[in-house]
């Protein structure tokens, strides 16, 4: 049941965007597909997408598999909605962001083409939190969604997400790539012999080859480096508007729910509110259950688990209190694993209860 009078869907139904967030292992991915379902089943064109390279989205959708491209779930929307879903591919998305950029072909073609691209485009570490920015720009663009679901990386891992922007803008603005990719002239040709000088040095260490694809690398991007800057600039400003709202999931446990609190202030101090929280996998109270008489399994059982559910209730309590503007909803822990549409539905169902 929902603890503050506005109700779930209430809080984030006119979102154009929702950002699930939180630590690993309490239910980030199975809240962002069952939102993502509840819009379809309202006639809406919802796509979830998850940056988490872990495969819990399709298990959570019934699915063997997802790639890159969004896929369209058979039998999720109802009244003109349907439901897609996407799992990141770093790789693909940042081939099709340097296709879109591009000012020609031949420049498409030497970037990617190139070795030192090729190693980055999956490897270099800030790359898949700045393609995750660029495939929700992606899905954003097209206009082909009313409602994006993101199912983030478990919550150290979803800074780096929010931060990719900031992060691609300094390497844009480091003083070496600059030089690397300044022309030899004047001022700036005196400026870049220091810079090439860093590279002759450079050289001995990882070798010419290494050096000479990283200069062609970032002089090939010379014209487009500012659109990639937009475009994420965008994005992050996306974020901060009324349109997106992160919803924070949480688990009752004690330390889940500090680093949860801790996760909330740095999104404050960033202009992204949380604006609900789902705290899952809560231990119900049993209510006026009667107890067993005598000292049998069961009556120690249900003492227990009513034991359990005050100290969560305690610990809920304490945590919502750092939250004040949020809505919160806490969902029962259910007999059983989500892994089709029918448990994403009682999901759901518990998430936008009427309140």
């Amino acid at each position: 049941m929902a603890d503050r009078r506005d109700s779930f869907a209430g809080t984030i139904g006119p979102a154009r965007i929702v950002v699930c967030v939180g630590t690993g292992g309490v239910g980030k991915t199975t809240a962002a597909a069952a939102i993502a379902l509840a819009a379809a089943r309202e006639g809406r064109r919802a796509v979830v997408v998850t940056i988490d390279p872990a495969r819990r989205l399709a298990q959570a959708l019934g699915l063997e598999s997802l790639g890159n491209e969004a896929r369209e779930v058979d039998g999720a929307g109802r009244n003109g909605g349907s439901l897609h879903a996407a799992m990141l591919d770093p790789r693909a998305t940042f081939d099709a962001m340097v296709t879109r950029c591009a000012l020609d072909e031949a420049q498409r073609d030497r970037i990617l083409a190139n070795h030192f691209y090729q190693t980055i485009a999956g490897n270099l570490a800030g790359t898949h939190e700045y393609m995750a920015m660029e495939k929700l720009h992606e899905l954003a663009d097209t206009g082909a969604y009313d409602l994006i679901v993101v199912d983030t990386p478990p919550s150290r891992d979803a800074l780096a997400f929010l931060d990719a922007p900031r992060m691609f803008a300094r390497l844009l603005d480091n003083w070496l790539y600059k030089l690397l990719v300044t022309p030899s002239r004047g001022f700036a040709r005196t400026a870049a012999a220091g810079a090439h000088t860093v590279a002759r040095q450079l050289t001995r260490v990882v070798g010419a080859a290494v050096i000479e694809d990283t200069i062609a690398f970032f002089r090939a991007l010379d014209g487009i480096e500012e659109g990639f800057r937009l475009r994420a600039a965008d994005v992050y400003r996306m974020l901060q508007s009324d349109e997106a709202a992160f919803v924070l999931v949480v688990s009752p446990r004690p330390d889940t729910l500090e680093e949860a609190s801790r996760f909330a202030s740095i999104l404050g101090d960033a202009d992204m509110a949380v604006r609900a929280v789902v705290v899952n996998r809560v231990t119900p109270s049993f209510g006026s259950a009667a107890v067993p008489q005598g000292r049998s399994g069961a009556a120690r059982a249900l003492a227990d688990f009513r034991a359990l559910a005050e100290r969560e209730a305690a610990e809920i309590a304490g945590f919502v209190a750092t939250v004040p503007r949020s809505t919160v909803v806490q969902v029962p822990m259910l007999p059983h694993d989500i892994h089709d549409l029918d448990g994403l539905l009682t999901i759901a169902g518990l998430l936008f209860a009427p309140t």
